[in-house]
């Protein structure tokens, strides 16, 4: 929707600058503000709220409000502006923004300030804002106080262009400004703003602004055809494909089967991608490195010459370190200017998008015909997907890593599905089965925190078709905030909570032998109930007794709302199974 004309509100001085600044975003491509409350930022609440164009959420916790953005964000590849007063408020959207550094997420923070003169000399809720987070946004800028200044008002637009430019190039991530505000907060009448109106040619104003189009660099088809005659007389090579949230799934998967096929190289794929969701397409896609390589004998076997990795390597411990003793030439492409290389190995950074890479491609006339290690690759993991599903299928029992199982066998096709971090990330690693489903998986791995978990999820499904989060009790206790969004919520998410009464993630650590502290400093029992919780808030609960109950409530999610599916389990004996699965899978 375009508004009829500009949205300039000449009520006084500060309502004129951010109209122009909410004008100016919007026509950059900004669609959805999250307002949190507070005094010094009334006139940007104002002015997001005034406009017609964009969809206003107000927000209570601003630490909830800023992974709400966050989620928005992801959903939509574009940023999500978040706004606040000064003081404090902006300190808890500091692990949001650090979230959006790291895992390459649109964010444009917008903090109302104190002027200068109010600042140092204890004026209240004024405290040192400038450069608030660091290093860790893309481009930071502290605005000149309001000013009905024409230049001014042109320096404003500009700015705002160049800070919505900077959360998308030349790699996504947040951008923050800082922005002060002198009285009359409230748009309270000034003549000197109104009496600018009549000679203010807003369309011309504005006329010139447009979404920024990505800027074009890519490797030389040269350099393409050079890397390329590296690799295709290797018949030792594996892809590696880590954590990727790509905008075209598919075309994703399309670009890195093709890779995969033109080389005769199996294709390791993280859960945590889109891979193992579109397994049609890639017929040499291998889902249980992790347990394959566990045996010794497969492990040393199997060493590469050569690795692509694609983006973040996967969260294996096993196969990183497999990938360490390997020892071999190693190449990483990926789009940004990040270090992806945690081996410290040395390894070639091709900065291109493996979608680019694979449609400029020179083909050969036929694929090779896949080689003794390919072949080698794809009967273990015949073999190993065979045992394992079977193995899982068959348990009647609540233990965690079915949860994660389960969903990859009834989810409703292309359902949004957040993956909270901790255990449940690894148990999709290990067990999630591939198929068809074209489920579209979402993960805070930038930091790999446990905060926002829930109000992340949350705004990835808003608007869009009804998801689901899978999260342990810690992490969704440290973020119940979230829930007071029911009611600014708009969609359907359904939580499935594994409860096993601490932090899983723990016991699966050498300081799990030593107890105490171990039970009271790491795996933090809370003992909640929550059912009672859910009630506080107006969410449905159900507590899961059996698979079958879980299974037939997940085949078909519902339209509105939020539900919580509390599964009941034991940390100790499901760390105990995994081992056990996992090590002997192939003994």
């Amino acid at each position: 929707m375009q508004p009829s004309q500009p949205l300039i509100d000449f009520r006084n001085t500060n309502t004129v600058w951010a109209s122009i600044l909410v004008e100016t975003l919007w026509r950059s491509g900004l669609r959805r503000a999250i307002l949190c409350p507070g005094s010094r930022s009334t006139p940007l609440t104002i002015a997001f709220t005034r406009h017609r164009a964009i969809e206003s959420i107000p927000v209570l916790d601003e630490r909830s409000a800023a992974f709400f953005a966050l989620g928005l964000a992801k959903q939509s590849a574009i940023a999500t502006a978040l706004v606040c007063t000064s003081g404090t408020a902006g300190a808890n959207f500091y692990p949001a923004a650090i979230e959006a550094r790291e895992s390459r997420v649109p964010l444009l923070v917008l903090t109302a300030d104190r002027p200068p003169e109010l600042r140092d000399c204890h004026a209240g809720q004024a405290i040192d804002q400038v450069k608030f987070y660091g290093d860790y946004p893309n481009w930071y800028a502290e605005l000149a106080t309001p000013s009905l200044d024409r230049s001014l008002l042109q320096y404003l637009r500009e700015t705002a262009i160049r800070a919505w430019r900077h959360t998308l190039f030349p790699v996504p991530g947040p951008v923050h400004l800082n922005l002060p505000f002198r009285d009359p907060l409230a748009p309270l009448p000034q003549p000197e703003a109104a009496a600018l109106a009549p000679d203010f040619d807003a369309e011309g104003f504005f006329a010139s602004i447009r979404p920024p189009q990505r800027p074009q660099w890519e490797l030389s088809d040269v350099a393409i055809a050079s890397v390329l005659s590296q690799w295709q007389p290797c018949d030792r090579g594996v892809i590696v494909a880590g954590v990727a949230q790509p905008p075209d799934p598919q075309g994703y998967c399309e670009a890195i089967a093709i890779l995969s096929q033109t080389l005769g190289w199996p294709v390791l794929a993280e859960a945590l991608s889109p891979l193992r969701n579109f397994a049609r397409l890639n017929p040499y896609l291998i889902s249980t490195y992790d347990p394959i390589l566990r045996h010794p004998t497969h492990a040393d076997r199997l060493k590469p010459e050569m690795v692509v990795q694609i983006g973040p390597l996967p969260t294996s411990k096993v196969l990183r370190s497999w990938l360490a003793s390997a020892q071999a030439q190693h190449w990483i492409v990926d789009p940004g200017d990040r270090n992806l290389n945690p081996l410290h190995d040395r390894a070639v950074h091709l900065p291109t998008a493996i979608e680019a890479l694979a449609a400029r491609r020179s083909p050969a006339s036929t694929p090779p015909l896949p080689s003794a290690y390919l072949k080698t690759w794809l009967d273990l993991e015949r073999e190993g997907r065979s045992r394992l599903d079977e193995t899982i299928a068959a348990l009647d029992g609540a233990i965690e890593p079915k949860a994660a199982w389960l969903l990859s066998q009834v989810l409703p096709p292309a359902t949004p599905l957040f993956i909270a971090n901790s255990m449940p990330v690894r148990d999709l690693e290990w067990f999630w089965s591939p198929g068809n489903r074209h489920v579209r998986p979402f993960v805070n791995r930038g930091a790999n925190g446990i905060d926002g978990t829930l109000s992340t999820a949350l705004g990835i499904c808003h608007g869009d078709r009804p998801g689901v989060l899978l999260t342990g009790d810690l992490a969704f206790l440290h973020d119940t905030n979230g829930l007071l969004m029911s009611r600014q919520f708009v969609g359907h998410l359904t939580v499935i909570l594994i409860n096993n009464n601490g932090g899983g993630i723990f016991e699966m650590l050498p300081i799990a032998q030593f107890d105490p502290p171990f039970e009271t400093f790491f795996a933090t029992p809370q003992a909640v109930d929550f059912g009672p919780l859910c009630t506080a808030y107006g969410i449905e609960y159900q507590a899961i007794a059996t698979w079958t109950q879980l299974e037939a409530l997940l085949h078909s999610l519902p339209d509105r709302g939020i539900r919580l599916l509390e599964v009941r389990t034991d940390r100790r004996h499901d760390t105990l199974w995994r081992r056990d699965c996992l090590c002997k899978l192939f003994f």
